[in-house]
């Protein structure tokens, strides 16, 4: 029998899964279908794609992590069913933050204005620049799960032992080395990307501050296109920013809650308000695109249209 929190958990889970596989698959349904009409594919769509791609896999994998630790508290204890758990969730977590920066560091290229050679060497060969970098991340993301699970496969003696002390105290004579300095590592390391998306985000604020000072010297009174184009790239990655925050402090929640008394309210908070990130970042493009707005707008019409006749 499940507790009242467990029930809970699953419930908000399993909406959480519904919401980030109909969000993420229409993304990928849309540009897919855009795809087979036009013949090619534009490289923001190709980075989407392959974004909503890993979200799918990254949502997925957590949601099957929460619920097994929902299912069966002491699936920790078992190498195998974590080293694979961990070993596709790190390939999934990497894959996701590096296309995210890849996409971020697309609209800085794409939107901001600079003179610099470097930057308008990259704006010039954007389209080869960027499948060269989604051929990258996809080798770090392999490269980094596969390291995961020779690490993890080690020692997991910190699991057996933690499972079986209830006073928090006497864990801190069992040696914690094995298991939490590599997750610990694999955690700081996604920073790298974040950096990488957080130096594009004050550049574009940058492009976007001296593009305002141009402006207010030829000022008609009409709405500025550039503007506009910069303001909604600065909203998503802002949103992008905010939610891999919550993001980032979850995952080290669940990666230290065997360190809690109640270690498995913690993990299922923690999955809980992590999927928020893959979940609510593909919302906020699907409103702030306009590609996908639309189409959404018009199928809602046409579903009216269809229910008035």
């Amino acid at each position: 029998m499940f507790s009242p929190a467990d029930n809970i958990f699953i419930i908000l889970i399993t909406g959480e899964f519904i919401l980030g596989i109909l969000g993420n698959g229409y993304i990928a349904l849309v540009n897919w279908i855009d795809w087979i009409k036009k013949k090619k594919i534009s490289t923001i769509d190709y980075i989407l794609t392959n974004l909503v791609i890993s979200r799918i896999c990254l949502i997925s994998v957590m949601v099957v992590n929460g619920i097994v630790i929902a299912v069966y508290p002491d699936v920790y204890t078992k190498s195998k069913l974590q080293i694979a758990i961990c070993t596709f969730w790190t390939f999934a977590n990497y894959l996701n933050m590096w296309i995210t920066t890849c996409l971020n560091v697309f609209y800085f290229l794409k939107i901001a204005n600079s003179s610099h050679p470097l930057f308008l060497w990259l704006k010039q060969k954007i389209d080869m620049v960027v499948r060269w970098i989604l051929l990258g991340c996809f080798a770090i993301s392999l490269l980094v799960s596969l390291i995961a699970a020779i690490v993890l496969s080690y020692d997991y003696r910190f699991h057996a032992i933690a499972k079986h002390k209830r006073n928090i105290t006497e864990m801190f004579h069992v040696s914690k080395r094995p298991y939490f300095e590599p997750l610990t590592l694999f955690n700081l390391f996604a920073i790298v990307p974040f950096i990488v998306s957080l130096i594009s985000f004050f550049l574009l604020v940058r492009s976007l501050w001296r593009h305002t000072k141009q402006i207010k010297l030829y000022a008609t009174g009409g709405r500025d296109p550039s503007t506009e184009v910069h303001v909604r790239a600065i909203k998503t990655m802002t949103s992008f920013i905010f939610l891999f925050f919550l993001y980032y402090i979850s995952s080290i929640l669940v990666t230290f809650s065997y360190l809690m008394t109640k270690y498995k309210l913690a993990v299922e908070f923690g999955e809980i308000v992590a999927i928020l990130y893959p979940l609510g970042h593909s919302l906020i493009l699907i409103v702030l695109n306009n590609k996908l707005r639309q189409t959404f707008v018009r199928m809602l019409t046409c579903r009216k249209i269809a229910c008035v006749i």
